[in-house]
């Protein structure tokens, strides 16, 4: 299986690694430091080798640091955690901190009234440097990068780094050849004035050289650095043994390949200015071209919204492979519905059938993160994830949701959906209505071009907000194209200030969580695309949905639903109908038809 059930924290290590990064601290003169989930490259995704966070307190989240000084260690996370952190850390040396809420800043200075905090320069960036050291300003406490990373010193089995193979992601798929991608955002950074352009994202790398990689579980990236150059040059820096004959001779003669040691001695040779995104970008990327007296220009990574604009070619690629895999998902509601009433269910079977369905596709590449199936109270655990210690029965009469994806060489799938095991009772599906009335609000949505996610947001929570409930996670987050799955810089959430344009691809998927008792969650994958003309024809957008599979029917209070929010839901179970009927098995046709019937 590409998923495993073992438990990855281990909160009762916690105490004496703190403790022995408090000791190494002191004989580094420092009175804290800094532990991000984050590697030199900044992707969400990291490799066992870059685990840091994980293994000194225990915590697994795919967002988080901890600040540790001589008499507190805080770690702050994101509203998707705040359960999970405390079954996974040591409460008793180990404090969660609300984050955003709470500053990194204000804490320290609460606690602390002189010293110099360190942190590594190749694991953040610029831009939360700045915001760290402004906070502190006029206090005693100031904050300094460290040339060697003491976490690592005291990690006597930290595991290597990657080494996986790249492979060549075919023009077919990708709808453009890396010549002419390397060519339109070099002639861009001509326009800027601007000799060349640092790339440290594994999948803008990735995008940009129509490669793909095996460096990091369940995202087909490789890791490696690049320079774009105004002339279309490319210099990657990367481990040699990860590209073959075949990978070579992809790239061509204007891509050249280094070992990845010479990155910093490079940059110290390049010509200014250098184009440098202070949000993704280490600081120590800019730090050393300014120490060789070479020009930063701040600017965004050349490749993130490029990248996020998905061409007609990874469009259609992606379609088809949301269909093969909605045609899985629904062989396999159709097997968990058949199999739950006799019991005997647990978590972990469930995440093995599933991906069995897929297997069964011969087309599954990978997953595209471990399924997250919560049963009952786990399903309020948002981010959850079955290991043989937390594995727990499905049970009848509770709710299961199931969040998971697919890698396929076509396209990147997310999908979840919540389920009846038995009757979960009234509550669960006035709750569960409201979740899906706010999916339905931004699956039916027009809004004028130039309107970012935080404009819509508020749409799928209004009916959760009318009932004085919410969810504490973004709306929708952006999708690479057989890529990562979790995909910069646009989302659908509050805070999201980019302005959505046709081709980004993005998750809808609203829900509701009761610590202890229950969570709801439905997803879809949406893509922007031009609105047709209506009204006075101004210039709207809209979005086209690509996921097919259908909702739990027997969740839903019809009589809640609006006429527009049934007309809606009925043509989707109508499509899907059209879509999968002749993908699927004849047994499964059966309860495919019903499942899809009016509402």
């Amino acid at each position: 299986m590409f998923q495993s059930f073992d438990s990855h924290a281990s909160p009762d290590q916690g105490p004496p690694r703190l403790l022995a990064l408090r000791a190494k601290l002191a004989a580094m003169g420092l009175q804290g430091f800094i532990v991000p989930r984050a590697d030199v490259h900044q992707g969400e995704y990291v490799a066992p080798r870059d685990e840091r966070l994980q293994w000194l307190t225990g915590f697994t989240g795919s967002a988080g640091f901890c600040i540790v000084l001589p008499d507190a260690a805080g770690v702050f996370i994101d509203g998707r955690y705040r359960t999970q952190v405390k079954a996974q850390v040591d409460l008793s040396v180990f404090t969660p901190v609300p984050w955003p809420e709470v500053k990194p800043g204000d804490w320290v200075k609460e606690r602390l009234t002189a010293g110099v905090v360190g942190f590594d320069p190749w694991l953040h960036t610029a831009d939360e440097v700045e915001r760290l050291q402004r906070s502190l300003e006029g206090t005693g406490v100031t904050v300094s990068s460290v040339s060697e990373n003491p976490v690592d010193t005291i990690w006597p089995d930290q595991p290597a780094a990657p080494a996986g193979k790249a492979f060549v992601h075919p023009v077919a798929l990708a709808g453009e050849s890396h010549a002419d991608k390397r060519a339109r955002l070099a002639e861009a950074l001509r326009k800027a004035g601007q000799r060349a352009a640092v790339i440290t994202l594994p999948d803008s790398l990735c995008w940009l050289l129509n490669i793909r990689g095996a460096d990091v579980p369940k995202n087909p990236v490789l890791h490696g650095l690049a320079v774009l150059h105004d002339d279309a040059r490319v210099d990657l820096f990367v481990a040699p043994a990860k590209l073959d004959e075949a990978v070579r001779a992809h790239l061509g003669p204007e891509v050249a390949v280094h070992p990845v040691e010479g990155f910093a001695e490079a940059l110290k040779g390049l010509a200014g200015p250098v184009r440098v995104d202070k949000t993704t970008a280490p600081l120590a990327v800019s730090e050393i071209l300014k120490g060789a007296g070479v020009e930063v220009a701040w600017g965004d990574d050349p490749c993130r919204l490029p990248k996020a604009c998905k061409n007609a070619a990874e469009i259609a690629a992606t379609r088809e492979a949301h269909l093969r895999d909605g045609a899985a998902m629904v062989e396999f509601l159709r097997w968990l519905d058949e199999a739950s009433p006799s019991g005997g269910l647990t978590e972990i079977s469930v995440v093995q059938a599933l991906e069995g369905f897929r297997r069964a596709t011969n087309a599954l590449h990978d997953i595209s993160f471990d399924t997250i199936c919560g049963a009952g109270p786990n399903g309020a655990i948002m981010h959850y994830r079955v290991t043989e210690e937390t594995n727990r029965p499905v049970a009848q009469n509770e709710l299961l949701l199931v969040d998971s994806g697919a890698q396929y060489a076509d396209g990147t799938t997310d999908i979840t959906r919540t389920v009846a095991i038995g009757d979960p009772g009234q509550e669960a599906r006035e709750c569960y209505t409201r979740v899906l009335q706010g999916l339905i609000a931004i699956s039916r949505v027009r809004f004028p071009k130039g309107l970012a996610g935080r404009d819509i947001d508020a749409l799928a929570r209004f009916n959760l907000w009318v009932a004085g409930q919410d969810y504490d996670h973004g709306t929708g987050h952006g999708v690479g194209a057989f890529l990562s799955v979790h995909e910069g810089p646009q989302r659908i959430s509050r805070v999201s200030e980019v302005p959505l344009e046709p081709g980004m691809i993005l998750s809808n998927e609203p829900g509701y969580y009761r610590e202890g008792a229950f969570g709801i969650r439905l997803e879809n994958l949406i893509v922007v695309q031009a609105a047709p003309p209506l009204g006075d024809n101004r210039a709207q957008l809209a979005f086209e949905t690509l996921t097919f599979v259908p909702f739990d029917r027997r969740l839903i209070l019809r009589e809640e639903l609006s006429k527009g929010e049934r007309r809606w839901l009925d043509a989707y179970h109508a499509e899907v109908l059209e879509k999968l009927g002749n993908r699927v098995s004849g047994a499964t046709l059966d309860w495919l038809t019903q499942a899809c019937a009016p509402i």
